[in-house]
């Protein structure tokens, strides 16, 4: 059974405000703009499930080490 958390739980699990998914929610992904997590409509009522929102916040894990790596090459066989 998923856990499923109101907008202002989930809001808090993720740093973010209650506005701030309430408009992603309304306009979906945009541009470069962040897109909202994953959310589930139960008839008038919006849950997020626990799995998708720490899902959503590894995706946008950022690792600034990662750009000062080279790339590695194909070695000549």
């Amino acid at each position: 059974m998923p856990d499923l958390l109101t907008e202002t739980d989930a809001a808090r699990l993720i740093g973010m405000s209650v506005s701030f998914l309430r408009a992603a929610r309304f306009r979906g992904v945009l541009g470069n703009r962040t897109p909202p997590p994953p959310h589930l409509k139960l008839g008038r009522t919006v849950r997020y499930d626990r799995r998708d929102l720490e899902a959503w916040i590894a995706a946008r894990r950022v690792d600034p080490a990662a750009r000062h790596r080279a790339p590695e090459t194909a070695s000549a066989a």
